[in-house]
C-alpha cells in the first residue's frame, strides 16, 4: 500500500510504484512534513513584534501558582471584593491613624462666649412664720412649731386678736397679735374658769373599767353612766338624759362628755352680772381684770371660754418679714431681727452690738437705719423674699426694691410677665466676673423679665457667658460640629470605629477560636463526644441573647463598671454567645476530610490526633473560616452599634458609633442634628457592606465554583 500527498493531503495510491520518488512515503513522515509546512505558514502570517508560538512540551508555556495566588488572582478579579477592600482601608487608617494627628480628643469639651437667657432671680410673697425666740425662753414643744403658722392664718380669717393652743404634755400657749404680720408668742398659766357655749364640758368616761369623772363643779346626774355606755354601744354621739342633752367626743379609749347649756358655767365659784358683761365686752376675744383676778376671753368654736390667767411669759415672736440688707457683708443676726421688731412696735430705737439703730416707717416700706447715719439705711423689712435663683442672697437691695415694684404693677395690672432694665455683671471663661483696669466689676443693661409661675415670680436675663459648645454646626475647628456634651464629633467618630472594629475582629476571632476547638473535636472523635458537644450547640442556639444582654446591661450599670471593663465584659460575652456555628461549620467539614486518602495516610504513619487535627484537617477548613469570620464582622459591629444605642453597650464618655447615634435618640434631636447621625450612620453601613463584600469576594476566590 503506497501514500501520496497530492495538494497538502495524502492520498492513497493503489498498487506499483509512481514516477516521483519523493512522493513515495510512510504516513509518519507525511504528517510531520504537513505540520512543518503549517508552523511555517502561522508564524509568516504572525507579526514582527508578536511573541513566538510555544510548543506544547515548552517549559516556557507552563506556569505553575500556588494555590494563595489563584485565590488572590481570583480575589482581585472581583471589583465589589476590591471596592470592599478599599473602604476597609479607608476605615482602618480613620479610626487607627488619623486621631494620631488629628488635634482633638474624644473626651474633650469645648467652650465658647454667648449670650445666654439665664435664671437670674426668683422671687416669692413668704407666708411662713418664723419663729424668733427671746433670750433666755423655754424650748418650744415641735407639736406648738408645727402649728404656728396654720393657726395664725385661722386667726387672720377669723379676725382674731388671739388664740390658745396646747402641746402634747399639755402645756398652754397663746398667739397674740401685735401688728401686721408680727405676733407674740406666751407661755401660760392659766386654768378654764367659765365657759358661754352651747355645750359645755361636763365630764370624762373611760372605757377601761367604766369610770365616770365629773368635771369640777358639775353635778351628778343619775343614771349617767349607763346612757353613755347604751351610747357607745349604738354609736351614737349624741343622747338625751331626762331634759339634757349630751354628746360624746371620742379620744381612744376615753370619751369627753359635754352638757348642752346656756348662760355662763362655772368651773369654779358663780361670778356676778359685772363678770359677765366685761366678758361679753372682750367676746371677740381680749383679756380683763376682775377684782385680783386676770381673766382672758377665747372664742372657741361656736362659743366662749373664760381663763383664769395666774402668769404668762413672752417667749417668742412671730414673722413673714424678712430682713433685705443694703450691703451683703452686714450681718442680720437672730438678736437683730428680734430687736428691730420689738423697735417697730415700741419705741422706733434698738442697740445690738454696741450699734445704735432706728426704725422708720416709711410711705410703703419700712427701713433700719444706723443712728449716726440717718440716710443711708442698712436693712429693710419685706414680706417678698428676693433670692438669686441658686438661693444666694447677694441681691443689691436696689436691685430688690425695682424688682418689687416691677412685681406690685404686675399684681395691679393683672399682668403675668413684667420687665426693667438693670446692669448685669459678664463673665469670663473660667466662670469669674470681668474687671475693668480701675477693678470695677464690668456690668451692661440687660432687661430682666419677670414671670409669674403660680405666685413664684422667676426673673431672667440675657448675660454674656463662657458656655459649653453643645450641638455646634460644622465649622473650620470642627468639621463635624459638636454633640450634646460639647465634645468634636469627627474625633468621637475616629476613636468610635476604633472602638467597633476591635470590638468585631475580638469577638469573631473568640468564636472561630472556641468554634475550631469544639467543633474540630467533635467531627474528629464523633460517638459520645460528638453528641455531648453537639448538644451543647443546640442550647447555646436556644439561648436567647437580646433578653441576657439586657440583664448583663443592667448588672453593669448596677456595679457602675468602668467603661474599658463593661467593653471588655461585652466582647467575652458576644464571643462566647456566638461559637456555636462556626463548631457546626468546622464539624461538618472534619467530617467530609477525614475519611479521605490524606487522613488515611496521616494515621498509617502514626501521627497523633491533636496534629492530625490541627495540621491537617483544620487548614482544608480554613478557606470556609475565613469567609464565614468576614461575613460575621459584619454583624458583630451591627449587634454592638444597636446594644450601644440602647445604653447596653459602650458607656459615656467613651465613644462608639452606637452611643452616637443614642445622643440623638429622639425624634426632634433627629431632626434638628442630622450632621451627628447622618456621618456615622453611613459609616456604620459602609463597613458592614464592604465587610460583606470582601467576604464573598473570599469565597468566589476559594470555591470558583461557587461563582454566578
Amino acid at each position: 500500500m503506497n501514500f501520496v500527498e497530492e495538494n497538502g493531503k495524502v492520498k492513497h495510491v493503489p498498487g506499483g510504484r509512481v514516477g516521483n520518488p519523493m512522493a513515495q512515503q510512510s504516513i509518519n513522515d507525511a504528517l510531520k512534513e504537513r505540520e512543518r509546512k503549517a508552523r511555517e505558514e502561522l508564524n509568516a502570517d504572525k507579526t514582527e513584534n508578536a511573541d513566538p508560538e510555544l510548543s506544547l512540551d515548552s517549559t516556557e508555556r507552563v506556569k505553575v501558582l500556588s494555590p494563595g495566588q489563584l485565590v488572590f488572582k481570583r480575589f482581585i478579579t472581583n471589583k465589589l471584593a476590591i471596592v470592599g477592600s478599599l473602604i476597609l482601608i479607608f476605615m482602618f487608617l480613620f479610626a487607627f491613624v488619623m486621631p494620631l494627628f488629628y488635634p482633638y480628643s474624644q473626651t474633650e469639651i469645648f467652650y465658647k462666649y454667648d449670650n445666654s437667657l439665664i435664671d437670674y432671680a426668683q422671687a416669692k410673697e413668704r407666708t411662713e412664720y418664723t419663729m424668733l425666740a427671746l433670750e433666755g425662753a423655754p424650748t418650744v414643744h415641735y407639736s406648738v412649731k408645727n402649728k404656728l403658722t396654720a393657726t395664725i392664718t385661722g386667726m387672720e380669717k377669723d379676725g382674731l386678736e388671739e388664740m390658745t393652743l396646747a402641746d402634747q404634755d399639755g402645756n398652754s400657749y397663746s398667739i397674740r397679735k401685735n401688728a401686721d404680720h408680727i405676733y407674740s408668742l406666751y407661755t401660760v398659766d392659766s386654768e378654764e374658769y367659765a365657759s358661754i357655749s352651747g355645750s359645755v364640758k361636763y365630764a370624762t368616761y373611760s372605757t377601761i373599767g367604766s369610770v365616770l369623772t365629773y368635771e369640777a363643779g358639775a353635778e351628778e346626774v343619775s343614771g349617767l353612766a349607763d346612757a353613755i355606755k347604751k351610747a357607745i354601744s349604738d354609736k351614737k354621739k349624741t343622747f338625751t338624759l331626762g331634759s339634757d342633752e349630751f354628746s360624746l367626743e371620742q379620744n381612744k379609749k376615753t370619751y369627753t362628755v359635754f352638757r348642752a347649756s346656756e348662760g355662763m358655767n362655772y368651773n369654779f365659784e358663780k361670778q356676778g352680772e359685772d363678770f359677765e358683761a366685761l366678758v361679753d365686752a372682750n367676746k371677740e376675744g381680749g383679756t380683763f381684770t376682775y377684782g385680783s383676778d386676770s381673766f382672758r376671753v377665747v372664742p372657741e368654736g361656736e362659743g366662749l371660754v373664760v381663763y383664769r390667767v395666774n402668769g404668762e411669759s413672752a417667749i417668742a415672736l412671730l414673722t413673714t418679714y424678712v430682713f433685705d440688707t443694703y450691703d451683703s457683708s452686714f450681718t442680720v443676726s437672730d438678736e437683730f431681727q428680734v430687736q428691730a421688731l420689738q423697735a417697730s412696735l415700741e419705741g422706733g430705737s434698738f442697740t445690738v452690738g454696741g450699734t445704735d439703730y432706728k426704725v422708720v416707717a416709711e410711705e410703703d416700706e419700712t427701713l433700719i437705719y444706723s443712728a449716726a447715719d440717718n440716710t443711708t439705711p442698712v436693712a429693710a423689712f419685706s414680706t417678698l423674699v428676693i433670692r438669686r435663683y441658686s438661693g444666694e442672697d447677694t441681691l443689691s437691695l436696689d436691685f430688690k426694691e425695682t424688682a418689687r415694684a416691677t412685681i406690685e404693677e404686675m399684681n395691679a395690672s393683672s399682668s403675668k410677665t413684667g420687665s426693667f432694665t438693670w446692669p448685669i455683671a459678664q463673665v469670663d471663661a473660667n466662670g469669674e466676673y470681668e474687671y475693668d483696669e480701675n477693678g470695677e466689676v464690668i456690668k451692661e443693661d440687660r432687661t430682666v423679665t419677670i414671670t409669674n409661675k403660680n405666685g413664684s415670680y422667676v426673673m431672667t436675663a440675657e448675660q454674656v457667658v463662657y458656655l459649653i459648645d453643645t450641638f455646634s454646626r460644622p465649622t473650620k475647628e470642627h468639621p463635624a460640629g459638636t454633640d450634646g456634651d460639647g465634645m468634636d464629633v469627627l474625633s468621637r467618630m475616629m476613636y468610635g470605629g476604633r472602638v467597633s472594629l476591635m470590638v468585631a475582629f475580638v469577638v469573631v476571632i473568640l468564636e472561630t477560636v472556641l468554634g475550631i476547638i469544639m467543633g474540630g473535636i467533635a467531627g474528629f472523635f464523633g460517638g459520645w463526644v460528638d453528641n455531648v458537644i453537639m448538644r451543647a450547640v443546640d442550647i447555646f442556639y436556644c439561648i436567647p441573647s437580646m433578653p441576657i444582654l439586657i440583664i448583663m446591661g443592667a448588672m453593669f450599670d448596677a456595679l457602675k463598671m468602668k467603661p474599658y471593663v463593661r467593653l471588655t465584659w461585652m466582647m467575652a460575652v458576644l464571643g462566647i454567645l456566638g461559637w456555636a456555628g462556626v463548631a457546626r461549620l468546622v464539624r461538618g467539614q472534619i467530617l467530609s476530610l477525614r475519611e479521605q486518602e490524606f487522613m488515611v495516610a496521616a494515621e498509617a504513619i502514626g501521627l497523633r490526633s491533636r496534629k492530625r487535627i490541627f495540621r491537617h484537617l483544620i487548614p482544608n477548613v480554613m478557606p470556609q473560616l475565613i469567609v464565614t469570620a468576614t461575613s460575621g464582622l459584619g454583624g458583630v459591629i451591627i449587634t454592638e452599634s444597636t446594644l450601644s444605642y440602647l445604653g447596653l453597650g459602650v458607656k459615656h464618655p467613651l465613644a462608639s458609633w452606637g452611643t452616637m447615634i443614642n445622643s440623638v435618640s429622639t425624634a426632634e434631636a433627629m431632626k434638628s442634628y442630622t450632621y451627628i447621625w447622618i456621618p456615622v450612620g453611613l459609616l456604620i453601613c459602609l463597613t458592614v457592606v464592604a465587610f460583606n463584600f470582601v467576604g464573598d469576594g473570599l469565597r468566589d476566590a476559594f470555591d470558583p465554583k461557587m461563582k454566578r
